[in-house]
């Protein structure tokens, strides 16, 4: 009985250690192969006569005749090491392809654009709905596998090109809401006030819908934008709202509107601007559908007392209120605006008695060139953190009296990323990553988890 005591006692710390011992041993090989890389420092021309360079040749005739193509593969596995729902790791990829064409050069219409994207996403498991059990996003390409239409739009500029007019299926996450250094982490996206106030999650990633955009710019350092777009890309229902519109071609619009403005300021953007590069932008979301009250019914009573109805209390619309700041410290002679030390950071709040997500904050810093002979390589982190409205944690707090049980929700989650990105060659990064998810979705007994993985990128 000692001896088989002692085996239980050895077998069982390896069978926990055996996920940390994978995923560190994922991490350390692409860690080690990125940086093996000698000649990732340099782009590498295709060699004459050979397919690559055969094929860079086509594009090239295409873009002089006003049409443009590419795309983006993301690959990437990540693995729950600890915590959360519960432990294992999935495969997630995700095929961006582009189609551009300048309809002034080929169709003599001056200033109209047509653009098209379509993902191919497949992959083994989404890791926040089956593993860690948050609410943020452990990473930004994580949809449901299926071959989905994402954008589909004209777009006419006029005034000298000062202004601009798009139309057609729109993704807001393309130009609202968005930081580009904040773009570097995997866990950076749609905000998840916005994800989880919004109908469907609102139009962004992986769904899109049609809408209409009128952005002015002025001057290089100002722009006005202002979009309408229909208000549930999925459209009313239950379950998974990427199944109900699951190949991106539902074109809804007879649902409540979502309307959103924008304006932005920058300075230094442009590498012969010596001095740093900042951006500030200011926000604001309004919908005009009706909102369920997170605590009371249509009587003013909780929804957890016995007495209650069970049906909430209808608001009329929702908002919210954005502010984004991207700063950079720090540039090196010769660098452009992403270059040298740069930080970051969303915020956004919006009304507590219709939203699961009250406040929202994200900041980082990003640091280039951190290790001599690898100036393009990014070193960053990041920490995301929402706030449970107050409605909801009351309504818990009542369910929590009346079933004689603790109170359910934690006030926030919070989630923070550690990612490194080496450039292996012109069009190729790789980016070994690490998160910690504290307080997932807010439910006390799920234990925080722990992510680690690696992303490969690869653009043409």
């Amino acid at each position: 009985m000692r001896g088989l005591g002692s085996k239980r006692l050895t077998c069982a710390p390896w069978r926990r250690a055996r996920p940390f011992i994978g995923a560190t041993a994922l991490l350390l090989s692409s860690t080690v192969s990125a940086l093996a890389e000698d000649r990732a420092r340099q782009p590498h021309a295709a060699d004459p006569g050979s397919l690559a360079a055969e094929a860079n040749a086509v594009r090239e005739r295409f873009k002089a005749m006003g049409i443009e193509y590419g795309f983006i593969y993301t690959g990437e596995v990540l693995a729950n090491v600890s915590g959360g729902l519960r432990r294992g790791a999935i495969f997630d990829g995700k095929l961006d392809t582009f189609l551009q064409a300048d309809l002034g050069k080929l169709a003599g219409w001056q200033g109209l654009t047509f653009y098209t994207n379509v993902f191919q996403i497949h992959g083994s498991g989404r890791l926040k709905r089956d593993y860690t059990g948050g609410i943020h996003t452990n990473s930004n390409i994580e949809a449901m596998p299926t071959t989905r239409l994402s954008e589909l739009w004209l777009e006419q500029k006029f005034a000298g090109a000062a202004a601009s007019f798009r139309i057609g299926q729109l993704a807001a996450d393309t130009e609202f809401f968005f930081s580009s250094y904040g773009n570097f982490f995997v866990n950076s996206n749609w905000p998840t006030i916005a994800a989880s106030n919004l109908p469907s999650g609102g139009p962004a990633y992986p769904l899109s819908t049609p809408g209409a955009r009128l952005k002015v710019q002025p001057s290089s350092d100002v722009a006005f934008l202002l979009a309408v777009f229909n208000g549930d890309p999925a459209g009313p229902g239950t379950g998974d709202e990427q199944k109900r519109n699951r190949y991106g071609l539902n074109f809804r619009v007879q649902d409540a509107p979502l309307v959103i403005g924008e304006v932005q300021f920058s300075r230094n953007q442009e590498k012969t601007k010596p001095g740093l590069a900042s951006t500030f932008k200011l926000g604001v979301w309004g919908h005009a559908g009706g909102f369920d009250d997170q605590h009371v019914d249509e009587n003013g009573i909780s929804l957890a007392s016995p007495a209650s109805s069970g049906n909430p209390f209808r608001h009329r619309g929702n908002y919210g209120v954005y502010g984004i700041i991207d700063q950079q410290l720090y540039r090196p002679a010769g660098g452009d605006a992403s270059s040298g030390v740069v930080v970051f950071t969303r915020i956004s709040a919006s009304p507590s008695n219709r939203n699961l997500v009250e406040f929202y904050f994200e900041g980082g810093t990003i640091v280039t060139g951190l290790i001599p002979g690898r100036p393009d390589d990014k070193l960053g982190v990041s920490v995301i953190y929402a706030q449970i409205s107050d409605a909801a944690r009351a309504l818990a707090e009542d369910a929590a009296r009346i079933d004689g049980t603790r109170n359910p929700l934690h006030s926030y989650e919070a989630t923070f990323e550690l990612s490194y990105q080496a450039q292996l060659r012109d069009g190729w990064i790789l980016q070994p990553l690490f998160q910690y998810v504290r307080n997932p979705a807010g439910v006390p007994g799920t234990p925080d988890a722990t992510v680690v993985g690696v992303r490969s990128v690869i653009t043409y």
